[in-house]
């Protein structure tokens, strides 16, 4: 009987979406029958297959069932109502609490007309409910954007260290940190960096209370502020999941860990280090189900991805991934390697400190200096195992960049970051290493130096007038003058920052004839790059501005990742 009256409620939908010109007769038939195939919702199919859009879909419901629409990128949300429901039942049944009214609470949710919901929301709550449809989607992220843990973790803690002395032991046993309270705590700091899309955690110790900041999208956010006397109890809960000796505090440590957060499992490598102010922890957040990036999908300008396609096609040769840290370069590999891993008949090897995602189809080897495997070690022993593609992870020093040298121009393709600022820098910088010009010429057959920027939030952006050094920085890259660039307002989806998400500005520096002429005779990096930019080549900051006019990103992004001192 329910089955048929949720089937009715999509045909009475359906219909209303053929009378209003939305989709047509054979399109809804189509739909519903995926629907039945795949136990999914009318909806669902036709808003995966293109023919309506979310805005569409919450207008026709909305007239059908008179139900309201609201607009959840501004819409403030009360903390009230917030309180009023579990966070595990706002996730599991994809709802939003929004604004308490008298005895009426006000919830986002996609079906209005799901009576059981609605009934399980006034028992948990003890209040009439309201539903309401939101105007775009995007129920998900704002959940995760408002459920966060500052609150949560500060009073768990609290709770935590409220019947202890003023400060907790240093030292504890690892079996007494794992029955404390604090296993919680740690928990939930971890989840809720992975729900925020965090790169880093940062745990910080400060005169009187402990920080914890969660990098997003290149940034460092104040997640909570806890009390000092957690401290040692925290630091060594982590210390215990991550192998680390608990009772060495002023020497640094490195370790891992993994954690299951909403059925995807985390890898977490620590490090530890001594402050004045005591021990602080930095967790970098790896996961492990992530689905790699195309090259497409990294943000190259046509004309660089091509460039970049023949890059990875030649049969031998060293192509070069440089930036600052936290620049993407690693990302970059792995999407270069996946690429690569798509024409069979291959023997691809790596060696990484640490080996951060895994592949199934490549060998991959983990630094490890106790056992005296560095990366000059590694690669000797690669180039002993019969590699088609060599990807090292880095090049810290001058013998590993020797032997992926000696690679390169024995017939393997190395690809492999190493740090400097632009394209031509990088090449640069292995010459200062003590590689000889003649030698880097002969492997190198390709530059790349990247950079990561922030997108511009697509729920809130809008055109705004720049300030006059972001419309001076464009003016002076691109010869034109503009004063109005994309940018975001800040909402509810982008938790108020106007950005969502990173993409890469790129470089990309194919090493032809006249470019290794001047790398041969030791020509200053301003000579090689004028003479790259003469062959077509995009610098990072033109590429940057490239996107800031499309709308991509803003200029003062740009400003701050890609424009150094020249």
């Amino acid at each position: 009987m329910e089955r048929r009256t949720a089937l009715g409620i999509q045909e009475r939908l359906g219909e209303a979406l053929v009378e209003g010109a939305f989709i047509s007769r054979e399109q809804l038939d189509s739909a519903l029958q995926l629907g039945r195939s795949t136990g999914k919702k009318l909806a669902e199919v036709l808003i995966e297959q293109q023919l309506i859009s979310p805005e569409t879909l919450s207008t026709v419901l909305s007239f059908q069932l008179n139900v309201p629409v609201i607009e959840l990128r501004q819409f403030q949300v009360q903390s009230e109502a917030l309180r009023l429901v579990p966070e595990n039942i706002a996730r599991e049944r994809n709802v939003l609490p929004l604004s308490v009214e008298a005895d009426t609470l006000r919830v986002a949710m996609e079906d209005p007309q799901d009576l059981e919901l609605i009934d399980t929301l006034s028992a948990v709550t003890r209040m009439r409910i309201k539903p309401v449809l939101p105007m775009r989607g995007g129920l998900r992220e704002v959940i995760d954007s408002k459920y966060k843990a500052t609150a949560r973790v500060a009073q768990e803690i609290r709770e935590v260290v409220r019947p202890a002395a003023p400060r907790v032991e240093p030292m504890l046993e690892p079996e007494a940190v794992a029955r404390a309270p604090v296993v919680r705590a740690v928990e939930m700091i971890v989840s809720q960096a992975v729900k925020d899309r965090a790169s880093d955690i940062h745990i910080v110790p400060r005169e009187d209370s402990l920080k914890v900041f969660y990098r997003i999208d290149g940034i460092l956010h104040e997640a909570v502020t806890l009390p000092l006397g957690i401290r040692d109890a925290l630091i060594s809960r982590i210390k215990v999941l991550a192998n680390m000796n608990i009772a060495e505090r002023r020497r640094p440590q490195d370790g891992q860990f993994s954690h299951t957060v909403e059925d995807k499992e985390i890898d977490f490598r620590v490090a530890t280090g001594e402050t004045r102010q005591g021990e602080m922890i930095v967790m970098r957040v790896l996961d492990k189900s992530m689905s790699f990036l195309e090259l497409s999908g990294l943000g190259m300008q046509p004309g660089a991805l091509q460039t970049y396609h023949k890059l990875l096609q030649a049969p031998f040769g060293m192509v070069l991934i440089s930036g600052p840290t936290g620049s993407g370069k690693t990302t970059s590999l792995y999407a270069s390697i996946n690429e690569l891993t798509q024409v069979g008949g291959r023997n691809i090897m790596t060696i990484e400190d640490p080996v951060e995602y895994r592949f199934e189809q490549i060998n991959q080897i983990q630094v490890n200096r106790q056992a005296e495997i560095t990366f000059a070690v590694g690669l000797r022993a690669i180039m002993r195992l019969d590699p088609d593609i060599i990807m090292v992870g880095e090049i810290r020093d001058v013998e590993t960049a020797n032997i992926a040298i000696q690679a390169a121009l024995t017939g393997h393709l190395v690809l492999t970051s190493i740090h400097a600022n632009d394209a031509t820098g990088a090449i640069i910088r292995l010459i200062d290493m003590g590689v000889e010009p003649f030698m880097a010429t002969s492997a190198i057959i390709g530059s790349v130096a990247q950079r990561l920027v922030r997108r511009v939030c697509p729920y809130c952006r809008a055109i705004v007038t720049a300030p006059a050094d972001e419309a001076m920085a464009y003016q002076s890259e691109m010869g034109e003058v503009r004063t109005d660039f994309y940018t975001g307002r800040g909402c509810n989806f982008c938790s108020q920052t106007g950005f969502q998400g990173r993409v890469g500005v790129f470089e990309v520096l194919p090493l032809t004839d006249k470019v290794r002429a001047l790398v041969a005779k030791k020509a200053s990096a301003g000579e090689i790059k004028e003479e790259a930019v003469k062959e077509g080549m995009i610098t990072l900051r033109r590429d940057g501005m490239l996107k800031a006019k499309d709308g991509v990103t803003a200029p003062r992004e740009i400003i701050r990742s890609a424009f150094t001192i020249d």
